[in-house]
């Protein structure tokens, strides 16, 4: 079919030529040459760096994500495009849809992936389901709580913080405390912190917003298929996550999903939702959870990479929820003992409170953590990052989750770690 195609040019071209010899083309001269001025008035050259070939270098991302991809998952993602409305792209966000549901543990219809980041979940939670005026209690133990207090303040909530140090933990009564004081319609946690390679217990706090007719936002962005989360069981009324962590995805695609009180709450709203891109009366015909027999047009999904986030969804489902955890957790004991060993000191002392697929340490004793990341990178060609947020200046952070997450890929940090400690300087101090 290329050929065919590329003769029919060749052919075009000809023909354009012949067309440019010919005596109406002499007759038109004055409106060439118009066209040719108006052609070289163009004063902006296109710059040097679009002629030259795409370059990006391989590196091993052992941060807290992006994470690197599987070849099963980047083929998917190069596959030919078609139609975001076509009944083929439908079939496969119907897929998409049924992983989330496997992944998240639940059986909410309103299940969808976001066309964006984590962040784009973030927002459209919070959008969905407050309004100007009404109350909204965030746990802030890293910089998530941080996000999540400033998105609903932006749209005009009245934001309460529960603050704690990064890797702080939350009790059941503090929150219960603090719900009887400000009577929020929501209520937000994170359950994978990854600033602070925290993973934050769940058990209860569901129970707990519906004894106070308050609505339960959990982020797991950072622990879903790393860290055990049930949606339904543990009365979490609206999850979300992103593609590129555990997942093993590209960025830019994040799932979420809203059970019946949450649905009841969005959809019995006095005023819009502030964007119209996180509009869920528009995102749940575009998914098809709205019960309506044909999709209207909203946006243009990004078809590549819901491509991309249905295999990985495919992967999960085949190793099973139960195997990814224990894997996850494996790993991350491996990769405890070694740091131990090398007599770095876990940020987190409780070991079931971290996060299986981000482990964060202690900045070690005397040494400069940039130049310590730098020298990684630059003789490893391998990412570990610091801080984010509050826990900037306090800790050095190794993600090992999905495609990473293997013992051989905690040796490779381990080796980069030890390399960097004995060649970096450290002050006498």
């Amino acid at each position: 079919m290329q050929r065919a195609l590329f003769s029919r040019s060749a052919l075009l071209a000809q023909q354009a030529a012949a067309a440019l010899d010919s005596p109406l083309a002499a007759r038109s001269s004055p409106l060439l040459q118009r066209l040719d001025r108006s052609m070289s008035s163009v004063t902006i050259p296109p710059p040097a760096c679009m002629l030259r070939p795409l370059e990006a270098p391989l590196r091993y991302l052992f941060g807290p994500g992006p994470s690197n991809v599987p070849p099963r998952v980047l083929a998917a993602g190069g596959r030919p495009i078609i139609g975001h409305l076509h009944p083929e792209m439908y079939e496969i966000m119907n897929d998409i849809k049924k992983g989330i549901q496997y992944a998240f543990q639940t059986e909410n219809n309103m299940t969808i992936s976001m066309s964006g980041s984590g962040h784009a979940a973030m927002e459209c939670a919070v959008f969905n389901t407050v309004e100007p005026g009404e109350s909204v209690l965030v746990a802030i133990n890293g910089i998530w709580g941080e996000r999540v207090a400033e998105i609903a303040e932006r749209m005009g909530a009245n934001v309460h913080r529960m603050v704690k140090t990064p890797g702080g933990y939350f009790t059941n009564k503090e929150i219960e405390q603090a719900m009887q004081k400000h009577k929020p319609v929501l209520f937000f946690l994170a359950h994978g912190e990854s600033s602070s390679g925290f993973c934050h217990p769940i058990d209860g706090i569901g129970d707990i917003c519906r004894k106070h007719d308050c609505l339960f936002l959990v982020d797991t962005v950072a622990s879903l298929g790393a860290a055990p989360i049930f949606m339904d069981k543990q009365n979490i009324d609206i999850l979300y996550t992103g593609s590129q962590k555990a997942l093993n995805a590209p960025p830019g695609t994040a799932p979420i999903s809203f059970n019946d009180r949450a649905c009841h709450k969005m959809f019995n709203r006095k005023t819009k939702p502030v964007s119209y891109l996180f509009d869920m009366t528009h995102l749940s015909n575009y998914w098809g959870c709205d019960g309506k027999p044909a999709r209207a047009y909203h946006h243009t999904g990004p078809v590549s990479g819901f491509f991309a986030l249905r295999e990985s969804l495919a992967i999960l489902a085949e190793r099973g929820l139960e195997e990814s955890w224990r894997k996850h957790k494996e790993v991350a004991a491996y990769l405890y003992r070694g740091l131990e060993d090398l007599g770095v000191k876990l940020f987190i002392p409780e070991r079931d409170l971290r996060l299986p697929s981000v482990t964060t340490v202690a900045i070690p004793e005397g040494y400069d953590w940039r130049e310590m990341l730098a020298y990684i990178m630059k003789h490893h060609q391998m990412e570990m990052t610091g801080g984010l947020g509050p826990s900037i200046g306090m800790v050095m952070r190794i993600g090992l989750m999905g495609y990473n997450c293997e013992k051989s890929n905690a040796d490779m940090a381990l080796h980069a770690l030890a390399d960097a400690l004995k060649n970096c300087k450290k002050s006498r101090a």
